[in-house]
């Protein structure tokens, strides 16, 4: 089945980590995994788990528990591109806990939860959790941070059964708490370097203490390149967007304070090209399905050297190269964590990032209505008389989908199609906001 997954994910070979993790799980019971974000650890603990499977079961085989939502909708997309004939469902908070309760009533092979929902099922015998024989806790660290600790020692207590555990961080400094119950494992540590050779530091210094009229000439000479601007607290992320609504400048935040809703559609518009400019907090430094970034950009210093780690992650991984900037005020300090002073970088003088070339335009139709995309690009193309140049990516979600269409063509488009019906379903359609 290996080989056909292999085939099914357009891969020539498995990588050196998840190598080493296939052979490691079948002859150790307790697993460490560390690795840095986007290297591939989401394969190196469910390829294992697929081997482990039995079909005859009806029963919940495998518990994977992580720290954010997007972390587990990453890890069940992951799971269905492999298309393999088992059962899979995904529990977080603010999904709807009656399509979630309706979905469990058949139990899944795999089961993907955040820790406070996943303890909400248990409280209401929505899920039995007694025939698990693996466990997986990703980014087990982020969990303990966010102030899980109580939810996983709850859930760990209904996995009676457990007969293999599999902790995954990208932080090689970890500990692992009693309450897992790994007393003895196997460490399979492909952390490397602590900075990346491939990841070049420079700095921007600001005149005066305020750095926003910097990270608007930053933002302006990195031009057309998506870009995550990091801050330490939501406040901030909040005060950056408010000015930057005020200078007309596109752009999205990311941060826990809000809705389920409101981050998805940020990284629907950030990976299909719509905005450029993601603000955020230390929540997008791991498990988000984006693309690979050039740039990162650090506007308030990390308050430590793992966070600054973390954050570089979203650059410069496996063999790509990539810059991350320290925004400085103009008498702060370098963190002590850095070996060596970064290379000081130039602005010009009133240079504004320009308007992304596409837009996102929501369509409420989608996969429960048996609508894909090869359904949404027929309609547009023909109905609304675009060209195939005019589309961007498309994400079909459940019950609605998002298309990246040329900025130029959407305000013409959205009259012409308005009343038209896709595969025989009246639909609504608007820029998504």
């Amino acid at each position: 089945m290996l080989d056909q997954i292999l085939e099914r994910l357009n891969f020539s070979a498995w990588n050196e980590m998840q190598e080493q993790a296939l052979k490691t799980f079948r002859k150790e019971d307790n697993i460490l995994i560390l690795s840095p974000t986007g290297s591939g650890k989401t394969l190196a603990f469910l390829l294992p788990i697929l081997e482990s499977l039995d079909p005859a079961s009806k029963s919940i085989q495998s518990l994977v528990i992580v720290p954010s939502r997007e972390l587990a909708l990453q890890i069940l997309q992951v799971f269905k591109s492999m298309k393999t004939p088992y059962k899979v469902t995904v529990c977080y908070g603010g999904h709807e806990m009656r399509v979630e309760r309706n979905n469990l009533l058949n139990p899944p092979a795999v089961l993907i939860g955040t820790p406070g929902r996943l303890v909400d099922h248990i409280n209401n015998k929505n899920i039995d959790l007694g025939q698990v024989e693996t466990l997986v806790l990703d980014e087990f660290d982020k969990s303990l941070e966010f102030g899980f600790e109580r939810e996983m020692n709850s859930i760990i207590s209904e996995v009676s059964r457990v007969k293999k555990r599999v902790l995954t961080s990208a932080t090689h400094t970890v500990k692992v708490p009693a309450f897992i119950g790994m007393d003895d494992y196997a460490k399979l540590d492909f952390s490397g370097d602590q900075i990346p050779k491939r990841l070049a530091l420079k700095m921007v210094r600001s005149k005066g203490n305020d750095k926003f009229e910097a990270v608007v000439k930053l933002l302006g000479k990195l031009g057309n390149e998506p870009v995550l601007v990091f801050c330490n607290h939501k406040d901030a992320v909040a005060r950056i967007s408010d000015l930057l609504h005020h200078r007309k400048i596109s752009h999205e935040t990311f941060h826990g304070n809000l809705d389920q809703d409101q981050r998805e559609r940020a990284l629907i518009k950030f990976r299909n090209g719509s905005i450029r400019i993601l603000i955020t907090t230390d929540l997008a430094s791991r498990g988000l399905d984006i693309p690979e970034l050039r740039y990162v950009v650090h506007y308030q210093l990390p308050p430590n050297e793992s966070a600054f780690i973390h954050r570089n992650g979203r650059t410069a991984r496996m063999e790509s190269s990539g810059t991350a900037y320290l925004l400085l005020a103009e008498r702060e300090q370098l963190p002590k964590y850095l070996e060596t002073v970064p290379e000081e970088e130039e602005l010009p003088e009133n240079l504004l990032p320009e308007e992304p070339e596409w837009q996102t335009v929501y369509i409420s139709g989608g996969k429960k209505d048996k609508i894909n995309k090869v359904d949404i690009v027929g309609w547009l193309l023909q109905q609304g008389s675009l060209e195939k140049e005019d589309l961007g990516r498309i994400e079909v979600k459940d019950f609605g989908s998002y298309v990246a269409i040329k900025r130029h063509k959407v305000d013409g488009l959205i009259p012409v199609i308005m009343n038209e019906k896709l595969k025989k379903k009246k639909v609504k359609v608007q820029i998504s906001g």
